[in-house]
């Protein structure tokens, strides 16, 4: 008996930048073995490009327009690829593909962290597809673990390295020293950095990112004005060094957690032990910990940008659409509700301060006595350099960050103390 004919599925692929290239080459090459995996044909049909000279020789038998909206009401266009980025342009497409009840597949993060709620209703209005494994961490999987393997996983917590840019930039000033400006500079030599860093190194596309996971680790709507976000620009080679001596690496790291069921989503540096899993992720690389009831610790660990890897999540998840398609079936997104979110002032941790301060008797009395005055009680303490270099460096036991910023406002009026430095939060195991 002869097979039957496979199904074709013809996809529209906005955006035709790294991961857009990438992905419709990875279609051309891939195509033959899915469709031997699948019984699914995948084809790209049509391509939104922002120069159509430019695209022209690299998109094959596509064809290709500037209007992406032409892409999404396209006749021979089944399925939507958004990865033009942005959230004003993008939102238009991926609401009018799915109110015409064509799947969509996006590495939108931004996108997802601000509109997810809108999206969703009108996926699952339409009963079809909006998947974006590629929006977190490019090439990991780590949204379907959490939408469906760990579906019914109490989980207590989820942590990570979640922006390759900025762990290429500490992972440079701890290996070799540099400064922060230095690194930065590698880093956009490289292409890890854009012309305009801002985005990466003040913690703005990890707090995206750390929003979608939070909502499919607890159940709750979470967009970016939920995360508290600090980068990176205020670390210094000092900071690096110091925390060694105690030994911590810095990480810039997204942290979701829930406790009493009030969550806490945040983005900012922290202290890892060198012991850490966390500790060893370098360069590029990304690596998220899950930490569920019955789960335990579970790692995902790879590279989280790049044409390549990012285009291979966006193929698994285009694989997945287009099979349900055929089947007539989608993927539910789930039910989210509102979140009773915990306010970073009432957050615990512990910290690392260092403080620079004028070297004679009585400097140390005054300075624990604030520390004192605010239920902030030190763990370790070291002294930096002598005369008017000395700087105070301390390790704190757990205390409610409101504390510890009331601490460091009383510190800057002493008049012992020339200068308060970093106020860096150290993660617990």
């Amino acid at each position: 008996m002869a097979n039957a004919a496979p199904a074709l599925v013809r996809i529209g692929v906005v955006g035709h930048g790294t991961v857009g290239a990438a992905f419709t080459a990875l279609v051309a090459r891939q195509a033959e073995h899915i469709e031997a995996r699948t019984g699914v044909r995948l084809v790209v049909t049509n391509v939104a490009v922002r120069n159509v000279e430019r695209h022209r020789s690299s998109v094959g038998a596509a064809r290709l327009t500037v209007d992406p909206l032409a892409v999404v009401n396209a006749a021979d266009v089944d399925l939507v690829v958004e990865v033009m980025g942005g959230t004003t342009v993008a939102r238009d497409v991926v609401a009018a593909a799915l109110k015409a009840g064509k799947p969509v597949v996006t590495a939108n993060k931004a996108l997802l962290a601000a509109h997810s709620a809108e999206l969703f209703v009108l996926a699952d209005e339409a009963h079809t597809d909006l998947l974006f494994e590629a929006a977190v961490c490019g090439g990991i999987p780590l949204i379907r673990p959490l939408r469906e393997s760990l579906r019914g996983e109490p989980i207590r917590r989820v942590l990570g390295i979640v922006n390759g840019t900025t762990n290429y930039i500490l992972t440079k000033m701890t290996q070799e020293g540099s400064d922060y400006a230095s690194a930065l500079a590698g880093a956009q030599t490289l292409g890890y950095a854009e012309a305009d860093p801002t985005a990466d190194v003040e913690g703005l596309d990890a707090a995206a990112k750390i929003a979608i996971v939070a909502m499919f680790a607890f159940g709750v709507r979470v967009v970016s004005g939920d995360v508290f976000a600090e980068g990176i620009s205020q670390v210094t080679a000092s900071d690096i060094a110091m925390a060694r001596k105690f030994g911590y690496v810095i990480k810039l790291l997204g942290i979701a957690e829930s406790v009493d069921g009030a969550v806490s989503v945040r983005v900012h540096p922290a202290l890892v032990h060198v012991d850490h899993p966390l500790a060893s992720v370098r360069d590029a690389f990304n690596a998220v910990l899950v930490e569920g009831e019955a789960s335990g610790s579970l790692m995902f660990y790879g590279r989280g940008a790049g044409g390549d890897p990012t285009a291979s999540s966006v193929l698994g998840d285009v694989i997945d659409a287009a099979v349900n398609k055929v089947r007539g079936t989608h993927a539910a997104l789930g039910s989210f509700q509102a979140g009773r979110f915990t306010a970073m002032s009432d957050v615990s941790n512990e910290y690392m301060l260092t403080l620079e301060v004028i070297d004679r008797p009585g400097v140390l009395h005054a300075v624990t006595g604030v520390f004192a005055r605010h239920g902030v009680s030190i763990r370790a303490a070291e002294q930096d350099g002598i005369g008017t270099d000395a700087r105070l460096v301390f390790l704190t036991h757990t205390a409610r960050e409101r504390d510890v910023q009331a601490c460091m406002t009383e510190l800057r009026g002493l008049d012992v103390v020339s200068r308060v430095g970093s106020t860096l939060r150290v993660v617990s195991e």
